[in-house]
This record gives C-alpha cells, sequence and structure tokens, in this order.
C-alpha cells in the first residue's frame, strides 16, 4: 500500500472511532444524569421519597375519611339507626394516635414554629393552634361517648353533636394548610431543610406508628367504613 492509501485508511479508523466514542457518550450521559437526579415526588418506583407537604397532605386524608364515618354516624344518631360504638370508639382512636398524637405534633413542631419566626401567616398559625387544642378535647368527648349505650335520645344527641362540631372545624382547618401554609413550606425553608424535614417525619412515623404506619392507618379506616356499610365508593355517584 502507499502512503497516501496508508493515510486515507487511518483518516477513516479515526473518524469512525471518534463517532462511535460520541454516540456511546451520548447514551450513557442521560443515564448518568438520571442518576444525579433527585427523586421526583410522585414517581412510581419503589422507594421513592415522600416529600414533607405530600406526608401531611395523605394524613388529612386519613382524617377526611374519619370524618366520613362520622359523617354517617350523624346520620344514624339523627334517625332511629344503629350505631356501633365500637366503630365509633375505633375511628376516634384513629384521629387520636395518628391524627392529634403524630400529625398534629409535627406540626407544632417542625411547621408553626418556623412561620412564626419568620413572621409568615402568624395569624392563620395561632388559629390553628387554637383548633388542634379544642380538637383533642372534641375527641375526648367522643371516645367516652363511644363506650355507653346510645339507645336513649339524649346520649345519641349528644355524641351526634360533637362529632358535628369536630367536622365543621376540621373540614377548613385542613383545607387552609392543604392550600396556605403546606405550599409556603417549602420556599419558607429552602431546598435543604425541606428534605431533611421529609426524614425527619419518616423516622418519627415509624417510632410512633410503626412501620408502614400510613399504609395500616388507611387499611384500619376502610374496615371501619365497611362495618358501617359505606365502602363503596361507586354507591355515591349522583344519577
Amino acid at each position: 500500500m502507499n502512503n497516501d492509501g496508508l493515510l486515507r485508511r487511518t483518516l477513516v479508523l479515526a473518524t469512525s472511532s471518534i463517532g462511535m466514542s460520541a454516540v456511546l457518550g451520548a447514551c450513557a450521559r442521560p443515564r448518568d444524569a438520571a442518576a444525579r437526579e433527585p427523586k421526583q415526588e410522585g414517581g412510581a418506583g419503589e422507594g421513592d421519597e415522600v416529600t414533607p407537604g405530600e406526608d401531611l397532605m395523605r394524613e388529612h386524608g386519613v382524617l377526611r375519611r374519619v370524618m366520613f364515618l362520622y359523617d354517617e354516624a350523624i346520620r344514624r344518631l339523627d334517625g332511629s339507626e344503629d350505631v356501633p360504638g365500637d366503630v365509633l370508639f375505633s375511628a376516634a382512636g384513629v384521629v387520636r394516635r395518628v391524627i392529634e398524637d403524630y400529625h398534629e405534633k409535627l406540626e407544632e413542631d417542625f411547621l408553626f414554629p418556623r412561620f412564626e419566626r419568620a413572621g409568615k401567616h402568624t395569624d392563620l398559625v395561632a388559629v390553628l393552634r387554637r383548633q388542634h387544642q379544642a380538637g383533642r378535647l372534641v375527641t375526648a368527648d367522643v371516645l367516652t361517648l363511644a363506650r355507653e349505650p346510645l339507645r336513649e335520645q339524649a346520649a345519641r344527641r349528644k355524641l351526634a353533636d360533637r362529632l358535628r362540631a369536630f367536622n365543621r372545624m376540621y373540614r377548613p382547618h385542613a383545607a387552609r394548610e392543604d392550600t396556605v401554609l403546606f405550599p409556603a413550606l417549602r420556599a419558607l425553608v429552602g431546598a435543604k431543610a425541606y428534605a431533611d424535614l421529609g426524614e425527619q417525619f419518616e423516622e418519627k412515623e415509624h417510632r410512633m406508628l410503626g412501620d408502614e404506619g400510613f399504609e395500616k392507618a388507611v387499611a384500619e379506616v376502610a374496615e371501619l367504613e365497611a362495618a358501617l356499610g359505606i365502602a363503596d365508593l361507586a354507591s355515591f355517584t349522583p344519577a
């Protein structure tokens, strides 16, 4: 082979090598970048992290399902239908354990002080604190009244009134937190502190509610809905 042919062959091989390297590099870079990306909220992959806002809002979902149980109990108490006291007692127990002793303590220990120090939403936080205390008193009444026989009209009316008071307060309470306080949290504390809060919430959930504490609470509420005959979501669709 003469010198010109050798030179052309060398250039072709070098060009092919460079092209192949570029292709391989392009294929590898998206995977590398994806590996460096933080886990996205709501992703489908196992192990995706739950952000503090999502964590608090899904616990509000448990609360709303208990309030749905309370609505059904109120309907029965106002009429002449039977209301199983053990179901109401268990529902109030979910509120005490998951909402008051865990969820609201997270808010009181980790959220409210940050807003107060920053001078943000302080009037709202003051009301939310007072409502936490009022809610605990109502839950204590429900736990006591649900143990008593519900044959007398006076006892039924008293329990219905306490359930109504609970629902009337907590529906706007949870909605205000979901739409005002929780969305403002990330911007208030910054990305790193927000991520740290998620880890603190997870550690506290495991310590106070055990492994899969949220999932167990959802399963318990679902059993109570079945016991009251209100578990079929489709039955509530308007005709």
